[in-house]
């Protein structure tokens, strides 16, 4: 079906044409070697041209004297100043081209790859908040060990506003402390772990070794500081980090803004076209918008009347509460599953539902949800419409793990210590649970003196073993995504909670859709990670004892 040849080119042009295309004799083929302002260019005009994309490349690009594509080729195996400087010498050319397509999603025809390293949480954080258009992938605190100084001590933030004050001393004292901690409690966790649950014949040394140690840094991972320092890998195109660079800019933090002029630099390296307008009057505006926003509805929030807060039981580490859902979302999911297979209007097709019996409804639905023969064999769009939204009160360690699911609206609050902290059971049993505690407590004494002053600049101090409260709203093929993920059994044990709460939350609205989440894990086990490492080692074909 798609082996036909499309076009027509003369020897001379495929020449030209081989480094830069796949194929270039039939119609499904890719772009390579090609800077991306290229690219973007290429597709921008491809979208109202009648040319085929390779007839467009050799007309408009290779043989145009004017696009300087000859220079931006020939410097791909320079010198990245090589490169950039004939990048420079086309970008008017390209510019140009570019700038008759006036809609926002000629931004996204451009990507990049951007590292951002010795970033805080708090930044990692606003860098991961994006829904879609940036791919985000950040250090492991469940893989990598966070206690090993570097030049200035601990991998920490001396974050500038705190730093110029005279609360700088008391700041490092206690960051200090809660990285000394950890470190110290690092080798007890493990050796008492490693006692309790001793490796059998059938796993290997490296799988056990890792599942111990990941066992060991998923317990005291509460420790951590949001001024923790971590690495951050970004994929993203034009238009996404465009947005990013603006919401950074207006930020009341001074890290944030820092972060912003240094990936506006990086980024303007490698594909300028796609972001300038995040540098523009009209990303200095938008930017501003987004800060006094903020600032005005803080301000309203500051006259409303305190309200108490009933604290959660001691043993009530999470809370999970279903606050809306629709009560009609099983016959609009049954219409919406309908409605592709009809030529209706959607109107007609609910009308059709509401005369169906129950069993006839959820017949139907169960049609739709078919054999799931595993997590990955999700339902299709009609599943959409159900909604449900949550509000969420757990450890900032398990904030950090479902803040990276994108599809679905989330939205913090603050992080503080005025929820209190989550301490592993698994502490109290080795005797290291009174030190934990300590560090903690004298984390929340410095938070509680930095917040009347440095509101923003107080949440650094936060360790990850602090509650923070955060809503969620999410469909319902989100959510068939979402629980059985995160209930997995290698998933950290509060996260797996509220996945499983989330859940029996559902189950209690909408027992019939329920049922199609199959594939949730309510078991409970000591080494979380123990199976994900075994089945690693039977890829690689490694036994037991080696």
């Amino acid at each position: 079906m798609f082996d036909q040849p499309t076009e027509h080119f003369t020897d001379q042009e495929i020449a030209l044409l081989r480094p830069f295309v796949t194929n270039v004799d039939r119609p499904i083929f890719c772009l390579r070697n090609l800077p991306e302002v290229v690219k973007g260019a290429l597709f921008a005009r491809y979208s109202r041209s009648t040319k085929s994309l390779r007839r467009l490349l050799l007309d408009e690009f290779i043989n145009e004297p004017e696009s300087g594509f000859a220079a931006i080729v020939s410097a791909i195996g320079d010198s990245p100043a090589a490169q950039l400087i004939a990048a420079r010498q086309a970008e008017a050319f390209y510019d140009r081209v570019l700038i008759g397509y006036g809609d926002d999603s000629v931004a996204e025809l451009g990507g990049a790859h951007l590292a951002c390293e010795g970033i805080s949480n708090i930044a990692a954080k606003l860098l991961e908040d994006n829904r879609i258009g940036i791919s985000p992938l950040e250090k492991s605190t469940r893989y990598v060990r966070f206690d090993l100084p570097g030049p200035q001590g601990y991998p920490y933030l001396r974050e500038p506003t705190i730093m110029a004050s005279p609360f700088a001393p008391q700041y490092t004292t206690v960051m200090d402390n809660l990285f000394a901690t950890y470190r110290a409690l690092l080798t007890p966790v493990q050796e008492w772990l490693q006692q309790q649950y001793p490796r059998d014949e059938a796993t290997s040394p490296r799988a056990y070794r890792n599942t111990i140690q990941a066992k060991a840094l998923d317990l005291l991972r509460g420790l951590l500081p949001m001024a923790t320092q971590t690495n951050v890998g970004l994929f993203g195109n034009g238009r996404a980090f465009e947005y990013l660079i603006v919401k950074l800019t207006a930020s009341p933090l001074a890290e944030a803004q820092a972060l912003a002029n240094a990936i506006q630099t990086e980024l303007d390296q490698v594909i300028p076209a796609f972001v300038k307008r995040a540098r523009s009057d009209r990303g200095r505006a938008y930017a501003a918008y987004l800060a006094s926003t903020r600032a005005q509805v803080a301000a309203v929030a500051e006259r409303l009347p305190p309200m108490p807060e009933r604290p959660l039981a001691p043993e009530q580490a999470v809370s999970v509460q279903l606050v809306e859902y629709d009560p009609d979302a099983e016959w609009k999911l049954a219409a919406a599953v309908l409605y592709p297979h009809l030529d209706l209007p959607l109107t007609t097709v609910r009308d059709i539902v509401a005369g169906l019996t129950t069993a006839e409804r959820q017949a139907l639905i169960a049609a739709a949800v078919g054999e799931r023969a595993s997590r990955f064999h999700r339902p299709g769009r009609a599943f959409e419409e159900p909604f449900y939204t949550f509000d969420i009160l757990a450890d900032i360690g398990a904030y950090r793990d479902l803040q990276r699911h994108r599809m679905l609206t989330q939205d913090r609050q603050r992080f503080t210590v005025m929820h209190g902290y989550i301490i592993p059971s698994e502490l109290e049993q080795i005797g290291v649970a009174d030190r934990y505690r300590a560090a903690l407590e004298q984390a929340a004494e410095l938070v509680t003196i930095l917040e009347p002053i440095f509101p923003n600049e107080a949440q650094y101090a936060v360790p990850f073993a602090f509650r923070v409260r955060w809503r969620m709203k999410l469909n319902l093929r989100e959510a068939y995504h979402l629980i059985e993920l995160r209930s997995a059994r290698q998933g950290h044990p509060t996260y797996r909670r509220i996945a499983q709460m989330m859940f029996h939350a559902i189950q209690s609205v909408h027992p019939t859709l329920a049922v199609g989440i199959q594939f949730v894990d309510h078991n409970e086990y000591d080494l979380e990670r123990l199976a994900a490492e075994q089945r690693l080692d039977q890829k690689r074909g490694v036994k037991g004892e080696e």
